[in-house]
């Protein structure tokens, strides 16, 4: 029962995490195009026609920044979960295999290299995504 309870709630993280994410890029298109023409009529010296279209412009700015730390956050989070819960499925394993045949102990220090490196996946996508925020 408890395994169940577990595995549903990593796939409702999952789902949340993707969630987020999407919702994050969708509203750093949107935001950019409003950003970019903001730029360009400063750039050239005209005026907003309305203020409160900058200022509903530099909400949504600080929104979507929002959205990216959040993703920012789950993709770390999720993928050092992921990595935890694999080098204990693998570094368990291993332990056993080494204790049978210890000329194995290379092989099984691969594995767990190999379930180390999806925490470094899910920060090499964290830091894709602060840099464009």
């Amino acid at each position: 029962m408890l395994k169940k309870f577990y595995s549903i709630l990593i796939i409702f993280i999952i789902l949340i995490g993707i969630t987020v994410t999407a919702v994050y890029a969708v509203n750093t298109r949107s935001s950019d195009e409003d950003v970019s023409n903001t730029e360009i009529s400063e750039e050239y010296g005209v005026m907003p026609i309305n203020e409160t279209i900058a200022e509903e412009t530099q909400k949504q700015a600080d929104n979507n920044k929002g959205f990216g730390l959040i993703a920012v956050a789950l993709s770390t989070g999720l993928a050092c979960i992921g990595a935890g819960i694999a080098v204990a499925t693998v570094g368990s394993s291993s332990v056993g295999a080494i204790s049978e045949n210890p000329k194995l102990l290379g092989k099984t220090i691969i594995f767990v290299g190999l379930a180390e490196g999806i925490a470094i996946y899910g920060l090499i996508i964290s830091i894709m995504i602060l840099n464009e925020i």
